[in-house]
């Protein structure tokens, strides 16, 4: 029955969730359109990574109370964008959508310039932050708003529209240069095409073609993006240059064993040998520390957030909370398995963050939003006509 509902909902066929008839009295957290559940999971991934943080950063207590005020401003927005219609995040897409373009070309022309590359704006005496996250959002929320608006499975014109809306943002990133985003960015946009209901045949097609044109990419790459690339394949190859990274990593992750060295007790983060150990090797850091079982244990805490947001988006009734939500949760899993991939070693490096763990303020506040307004799709959906 469940598989059935759920086949249903993805194919664009309403399903009324049960009613008994019975009128009952809305609790506090209907009242306020936040979902408990994904709340409470969502806070217990922050104070597992607030305490992780603390070790990474070398015992640093400024640097967990910068987090904490980081995730605090998330969850306010997050709370904000659920108070908010499906309707209205459909208005705002275009908006949204201008607005990231206008600021990716503002850090072209302007922008601050960070470890050899140009990814931020800063705003004297404000803050400092990272437009192309603000494009995780844009992107998929405007080809969910194109495409709610066309036939579907889409057509051919509609996706050469969509290709031309995802590869605006994405070259513009790329050349910052910032692989991870861009690639996160588009996996996103695409997420939403395919959950419209886009053949296989095109999907196929699609596949062949992007394995076609992975030698003009590899041209087109920067020397040290062309190194990861060489370092995935043979670490060993460079291993006090380019593959440190990825051997301390692993060598960090093995020790832990099963039951970890201990907190703050880890030899490779605390001496020092374990690079980005607070970005994006936090991972490696939980693995020495707390072993395979901590491992598993944000694994399973991981899974449960994408399985309630599965759950949620499964209510939203009309073509654009679908395919957004879907999208939302879906690039929320592959932020995951991207990162635990590069730093265990089964995917090249590309410098993506772990998921409200690793140390930052814009990709959290991103992607608490993104949380809000999935919040908000399952909180403002209509009941159906019987």
């Amino acid at each position: 029955m469940g598989i059935m509902h759920l086949t249903r909902r993805w194919r664009g066929y309403p399903v009324r969730p049960p009613d008994s008839g019975i009128a009952r009295r809305k609790s506090l957290w209907e009242r306020i359109h936040i979902d408990p559940w994904l709340l409470g999971m969502l806070l217990l991934l922050m104070g597992a990574g607030l305490l992780v943080l603390y070790s990474a950063s070398g015992q640093h207590i400024d640097v967990v109370i910068a987090q904490g005020t980081r995730f605090g401003v998330a969850l306010v927005g997050m709370a904000i964008l659920a108070q908010f219609s499906v309707v209205t995040f459909l208005r705002w897409a275009p908006l949204a959508y201008g607005v990231g373009l206008a600021m990716l070309v503002a850090v072209e022309l302007f922008g601050d310039v960070g470890m050899g590359a140009k990814r931020w704006l800063v705003i004297p005496g404000v803050m400092r932050f990272q437009p192309s996250e603000m494009m995780k959002l844009a992107v998929p929320l405007m080809v969910a708003a194109y495409l709610s608006r066309r036939q579907l499975p889409p057509r051919l014109r509609d996706l050469a529209v969509c290709a031309v809306l995802i590869a605006l943002p994405v070259v513009l990133i790329a050349t910052q240069p910032d692989l991870g985003t861009s690639l996160l960015v588009t996996s996103a946009a695409v997420i939403v095409i395919v959950l419209a209901g886009l053949s296989w045949k095109l999907i196929l097609f699609a596949m062949a073609m992007a394995g076609a044109a992975l030698p003009v990419l590899w041209m087109n790459m920067h020397n040290y993006q062309r190194q990861r690339v060489l370092t995935f394949l043979n670490p060993e190859s460079d291993p006090l240059g380019s593959g440190w990274n990825i051997m301390q990593s692993t060598t960090a992750i093995g020790s832990g064993g099963v039951w970890g060295k201990g907190w703050l007790d880890g030899t490779q983060s605390q001496l020092e040998f374990l690079p980005e150990r607070h970005t994006d090797f936090i991972i490696a850091v939980l693995g020495e520390e707390f072993g395979l079982v901590g491992m598993l244990l944000l694994l399973a805490l991981y899974v449960m957030i994408v399985s309630r947001g599965l759950w949620l988006a499964n209510y939203a009734q009309d073509t654009f909370g679908r395919l957004l939500a879907g999208s939302i949760i879906l690039t929320f899993f592959i932020y995951v398995f991207v990162n635990i991939g590069m730093v265990s070693g089964i995917l090249p490096v590309v410098g993506v963050p772990l998921p409200l763990v690793s140390y930052g303020g814009t990709s959290s506040v991103t992607l608490m939003a993104g949380f809000g307004i999935l919040m908000s799709i399952q909180a403002h959906r209509r009941l159906l006509p019987r």
